[in-house]
């Protein structure tokens, strides 16, 4: 349907469950046409280079980079384009695994803390707007694209075109959808013609 990337998050590594769900990854990789990025239990330096040995195109990392800022400092140093930092919010504030535990760490503070460690790209996503269908967290986005100049993709909340529309005009890079996809709520075709 002509999207530019897919975006995976493997639920059960990111949940410390001691699962995961790198075969289907893998065979997800093996046939798309277009690059893939994985989100969800990268917590060490041979599990990014076994991902990207894998096909994925960039990986993400989310709890582990709170945890062990050093791993994105050793990600980014070897494979910068490849690595992107996961920031999962909650009222400003970074929630990690799997969106269980909230820490007293502001997003936009710990976003600067990556960049020193190497971080060229990021993923926002405001968690209370996750799923919901209601609409973006604006404020808190343009202040996280103001704040640093990397780029940001954008993820929860997004259920139309307008919001497609507005978040480019922010100057996000990109925006995850997914509930809004399955439930019929976006028509892909039209939002990559009209946001391009």
């Amino acid at each position: 349907m002509g999207v530019p990337r897919i975006h995976l998050v493997d639920l059960d590594a990111a949940g410390d469950t001691g699962r995961n769900n790198l075969d289907i990854v893998r065979d997800i990789v093996r046939v798309m046409q277009v690059p893939v990025q994985l989100g969800g239990g990268v917590r060490d330096i041979t599990t990014v280079k076994e991902m990207l040995k894998m096909g994925l195109d960039r990986v993400v990392i989310g709890t582990a980079a709170i945890e062990n800022p050093r791993l994105v400092e050793l990600a980014c140093q070897s494979y910068r384009e490849s690595v992107i930092v996961g920031i999962d919010a909650w009222d400003g504030y970074i929630a990690i695994h799997g969106w269980k535990e909230k820490t007293n760490t502001k997003a936009i503070d710990f976003a600067k803390k990556m960049i020193k460690a190497g971080a060229r790209r990021f993923i926002y996503t405001d968690i209370s707007r996750d799923g919901t269908l209601t609409e973006p967290n604006f404020t808190a986005i343009t202040e996280m694209i103001q704040a640093i100049i990397f780029p940001v993709v954008v993820a929860g909340g997004v259920s139309n075109l307008t919001h497609l529309t507005m978040l480019r005009q922010l100057g996000a890079e990109g925006a995850i959808i997914g509930k809004a996809l399955y439930t019929g709520n976006i028509n892909l075709k039209l939002a990559l013609s009209k946001n391009r």
